[in-house]
């Protein structure tokens, strides 16, 4: 699990680091080549899931929050592809755990209007799997920074479970 960390945190603070050492901002303007590569943090919060196995939100009988790391691999102007690696801490009955973590990878078609539609597959260590079709917007930008905000529809599917669909919030940094 170390190295698993070593590797994302790696991979995410790489293009930050390399962009510093390889260009001057305060004498070139801003320019784009492609592929470029993004790297972003944020926190997700589940709001309410819906599923034959019962309804529930979050804050009810606990807390769960997710963590994702990812990077976006930008092929054009318009779209890229996305990797993206979410623990998620679950707080109940005063004791907290790593309840999952999820591989997320995806493609990423930017709108306009600073709005970006993801489609993400999704892999579980809980055994489940399936899809979340996000929406993103861009809330503040400066330079290459922005601080996003997005909306995430989850359907999982698998484990014995019934099929249940989410609706979360996540709030980001993006680098």
């Amino acid at each position: 699990m170390k190295v698993i960390l070593i590797v994302i945190c790696t991979l995410v603070t790489l293009p930050v680091f390399s962009q510093s050492l390889t260009s001057d901002s305060s004498t070139h303007p801003a320019v784009h080549r492609y592929p470029e590569i993004r790297g972003y943090v944020g926190i997700v919060h589940p709001l309410y899931t819906w599923s034959d196995d019962g309804n529930i939100g979050n804050f009810t009988s606990y807390y769960l929050v997710g963590n994702p790391w990812g990077i976006n691999i930008w092929k054009s102007p318009k779209f890229g592809f996305s990797l993206e690696f979410t623990p998620y801490i679950k707080f109940a009955n005063n004791d907290s755990k790593l309840s999952n973590f999820l591989f997320h990878p995806g493609v990423c078609y930017r709108l306009g209007h600073d709005f970006t539609l993801i489609g993400r597959a999704a892999y579980e260590t809980s055994g489940r799997y399936g899809f979340t079709p996000i929406l993103n917007k861009v809330i503040h930008r400066k330079g290459h920074n922005t601080v996003f905000v997005a909306l995430l529809l989850p359907a999982r599917y698998g484990n014995l479970q019934a099929p249940s669909y989410t609706v979360s919030f996540q709030f980001g940094i993006g680098f």
